[in-house]
């Protein structure tokens, strides 16, 4: 059953990060057009219509695996500038302020970053593939240790 588990790993992970990007995606396009239930914030206002800028790129790039980590790593830290420049003014706990999004997309953002993209991703397009390995039958394993 571990065993099982564990080849499933990056593909559950390739899951996870499509998830979370398109999640944080969600959130620029309500910000930015305005739809989705949310009011649409003026082009340039500092710093929201940024923020929404970044979680709409940064959301695209982290849901297709393209640059997964610098856009995680860049999402990640304007999560955290959210949370203790706007959220944290009105309580210390995200539950208190309102925060929990704002905490839960930094800290999974910053996991992708550790954990890279899987195995399901679009910079795997452009990454060459390691044959030597495979050539000289030593056993290729996978960047979590999961063996592939």
């Amino acid at each position: 059953m571990v065993t099982r588990l564990g080849r499933a790993q990056p593909y559950a992970l390739s899951t996870f990060r499509f998830v979370v990007g398109l999640l944080f995606t969600c959130h620029g396009v309500a910000s930015l057009f305005g739809v989705l239930g949310r009011p649409m914030l003026s082009a340039g206002t500092w710093p929201g219509w940024y923020a929404a800028v970044i979680q709409l790129a940064g959301g695209i790039l982290v849901a297709l695996g393209l640059g997964t980590r610098t856009a995680a790593f860049v999402g990640s830290g304007s999560m955290a500038f959210a949370y203790f420049d706007v959220h944290q003014q009105t309580g210390l706990l995200p539950i208190q302020n309102g925060g929990e999004a704002a905490v839960f997309f930094c800290w999974t953002l910053l996991l992708l970053v550790f954990t890279g993209p899987g195995v399901l991703a679009v910079d795997r397009l452009f990454t060459p593939r390691r044959t030597a390995r495979r050539e000289t039958g030593t056993r290729r394993e996978h960047h979590l240790g999961v063996p592939v």
